[in-house]
């Protein structure tokens, strides 16, 4: 390597560790006890005091609150082990997660929002490391093909032969959740991580096709379900949304 393009690279580097070094949000005092505040009015009782997880209504609760101390995050728009952007903090808070506990806090306004995403920084030192961050990855949107009927019945097909090579595992041929390896399957924390079943009418990432997109793309942090961005392409991430789309009950399943 010669020295031009020695000191080229060098120079991308440190620019790169300057940018991530960016990232790393300076502590607003005033916006941390703000969202102190709006976090012992809505998040404690199932939070906790430590953000761990275990607040008073914890034991009742399936699944159990998340824990914010370890910094892991399921539902993001950043690479697959990377800390969630605060849009993607605003999502889950405003929007809720359905089939659990959290509910969407719909009522909470803008500077609440931004205050309890500060304090919520607080319970993990992952937010103190540039190397956690990284920007929102880029999703393509639905394929035309989408809007067309029989067109999409042919992709749900193709789907089908993808999901049973690359999800029927964890999340059964017939993806309901009862793959051959779901009963082993536990997250971070220990706690089992039972996959979903896709039949149902809501999800906990969304119901829209992008949701779903999103998830192949990005995986869940903290749980068996990895990214597929390297190894799926686009058009087969799609084929599979097909598939899962055409097998979804309205209500959700009989159970």
């Amino acid at each position: 390597m010669n020295l031009y393009f020695r000191c080229t690279f060098v120079f991308l580097a440190l620019a790169a560790a300057l940018t991530a070094a960016d990232q790393v949000p300076t502590l607003d005092f005033n916006l941390y006890m703000e969202g102190k505040y709006v976090y012992e009015r809505n998040c404690i009782v199932c939070h906790g005091p430590r953000g761990d997880g275990n607040g008073e209504l914890s034991p009742t609760l399936k699944p159990k609150p998340r824990s914010f101390r370890e910094g892991m995050f399921k539902f993001r728009t950043t690479p697959y082990g990377m800390l969630p952007t605060d849009a993607d903090l605003r999502r889950t808070i405003t929007h809720g997660l359905s089939g659990t506990a959290m509910g969407a806090f719909t009522y909470l306004p803008a500077e609440d929002l931004d205050a309890v995403i500060v304090y919520l920084k607080s319970f993990s030192r992952r937010w103190k490391k540039a190397e956690n961050y990284a920007p929102a990855m880029k999703f393509a949107p639905p394929p035309d093909w989408f809007q067309k009927a029989e067109e999409m019945k042919k992709h749900a097909v193709a789907g089908q032969k993808l999901f049973v090579v690359n999800c029927a595992a964890c999340h059964g041929e017939k993806a309901d959740g009862k793959g051959p390896a779901a009963v082993s399957l536990k997250d971070i924390w220990g706690i089992p991580a039972a996959p979903a079943d896709l039949r149902q009418a809501h999800l906990r990432c969304g119901d829209l096709p992008e949701d779903l997109f999103r998830v192949l793309a990005t995986g869940l942090n903290g749980t068996p379900m990895v990214s597929f961005e390297a190894t799926l392409s686009e058009a087969q991430r799609w084929d599979i949304i097909a598939f899962v789309l055409s097998i979804r009950l309205p209500s959700g399943p009989v159970l």
